[in-house]
C-alpha cells in the first residue's frame, strides 16, 4: 500500500468522521442547545440537525433521578445530559419537617409537575434547575404552611396546593419553566398531636351522637303530643257532630209530633164542627182519661187516686160531650 492510498483513506476516514460528528437526530418532545465556540448558537428541534464538529457542541443540562431502595429510602441522582427534555415532568421530594402557625412541627411529602418550556433560559439562567426547584419547593412550602393552623393544613390541600403553584410557578418563570401542579402527599403531625385528634374525633362523634338521639327523642315526643291532640280534637268534633244529630233528630220529633197532634186537633174540630162543643174541652177530657189509665193501671191492688176538684167538672162533661159525638155521627 502506497503512501497516497493511505492519506486517502485517512481522509476518506475524517470525512466519516466529521459527517458522523456533524449529524445530530433530536427526538421528539426534545430539544438540544447549541454553542459555537462557547458562545449560544440554535436550538436543535425534533428531527435530523446538521451541526459543525469541533466547532459546535452541545450544552449539557444536569436532570434528577429518583429512584425508591428497598428499604424504602429513596435515592435521587443528578445526571448530565445533552438533550432537554420538554415533557411534563414529576418530581418526588423527600419528606422535610415543617412548623405550622400553632407550632406544630409536621412531616410533608410533596409531588411536583412541572415542565420546561424554554430550553434555553433552562440552561442559561440557572446553574442547576432541578436543585434549584427543590429548595424553591421546599422553601415556598414551609411559608405557605406556617401561615396555617394545623386543622387547616389538614383540611385546605387544595388551597396550599394552589397557593404552592402560583408562587413556584411566578418564581421559576425566569428560568423557562412552567409549574403545572403541586400535590400534597402525606401530611404527617406528631405521635401525641394524632391521638389527640383521634381523641377528638370520637368525642365529636359521641357528641353528634347524643344530639342525633336528643333529636330523635324530642321529635318522638312532639308526634306523640300531637297524635294525642290531633285524637282529642276528633272526640271532641264526633261527639258535638252526635250532638247536634242527636239534637236535630229530637227536634225533628218534637215537629212530627206537634204536626200529628195538630192533624188530630184538625180532625176532632172538623168532626165535632156541627154540634155545639168546645174543642178544647174534649181535648182536655182526653188528656184526663189517659192521664187517669195510666195511675190506675200501674201496679196491682187496692188504691185510692185522688183527683183535683177541677177534674170532676171535666169528667162530668164528658157525657155531654159523647152525646155530642152521637149526633155528629147520626148527620
Amino acid at each position: 500500500m502506497t503512501p497516497g492510498t493511505i492519506i486517502l483513506i485517512l481522509l476518506a476516514l475524517l470525512v466519516v468522521f466529521i459527517v458522523a460528528k456533524g449529524l445530530r437526530i433530536v427526538q421528539q418532545s426534545e430539544a438540544m442547545v447549541i454553542e459555537r465556540l462557547g458562545k449560544y448558537h440554535k436550538t436543535l428541534l425534533p428531527g435530523i440537525n446538521v451541526i459543525i464538529p469541533i466547532v459546535d457542541k452541545p450544552r449539557e443540562i444536569i436532570f434528577r433521578f429518583s429512584r425508591e431502595m428497598p428499604d424504602g429510602n429513596k435515592y435521587v441522582q443528578f445526571v448530565k445530559k445533552e438533550r432537554i427534555d420538554l415533557r411534563e415532568t414529576v418530581y418526588d421530594f423527600p419528606k422535610q419537617n415543617v412548623i405550622t402557625k400553632d407550632n406544630v412541627m409536621t412531616e410533608i411529602n410533596a409531588l411536583l409537575y412541572f415542565q420546561v418550556v424554554d430550553a434555553v433560559k433552562a440552561i442559561y439562567e440557572i446553574e442547576n434547575l432541578p436543585m434549584a426547584i427543590e429548595k424553591l419547593t421546599q422553601t415556598t412550602l414551609r411559608n405557605v404552611i406556617g401561615e396555617l393552623d394545623l386543622d387547616e393544613c389538614l383540611t385546605s390541600r387544595d388551597t396550599i396546593n394552589a397557593k404552592l403553584r402560583t408562587i413556584l410557578d411566578e418564581a421559576s418563570n425566569k428560568w423557562g419553566v412552567k409549574v403545572n401542579r403541586v400535590e400534597l402527599q402525606d401530611i404527617n403531625p406528631p405521635r401525641d398531636i394524632r391521638e389527640a385528634m383521634e381523641k377528638q374525633m370520637r368525642a365529636e362523634r359521641d357528641r353528634r351522637a347524643q344530639i342525633i338521639d336528643a333529636e330523635g327523642s324530642k321529635r318522638a315526643a312532639i308526634l306523640n303530643a300531637e297524635g294525642v291532640r290531633d285524637a282529642a280534637i276528633h272526640q271532641a268534633e264526633g261527639q258535638k257532630q252526635a250532638q247536634i244529630l242527636e239534637a236535630e233528630g229530637d227536634a225533628q220529633a218534637r215537629i212530627r209530633r206537634a204536626q200529628g197532634e195538630a192533624e188530630a186537633i184538625r180532625l176532632v174540630t172538623e168532626a165535632i164542627q156541627g154540634a155545639k162543643a168546645d174543642p178544647a174541652n174534649y181535648l182536655i177530657a182526653m188528656k184526663y182519661l189517659e192521664t187517669l189509665e195510666n195511675m190506675v193501671g200501674q201496679g196491682s191492688g187496692d188504691r185510692t187516686v185522688f183527683l183535683p176538684y177541677e177534674a170532676s167538672g171535666v169528667l162530668s162533661s164528658l157525657g155531654g160531650i159523647k152525646e155530642m159525638l152521637t149526633t155528629a155521627q147520626g148527620r
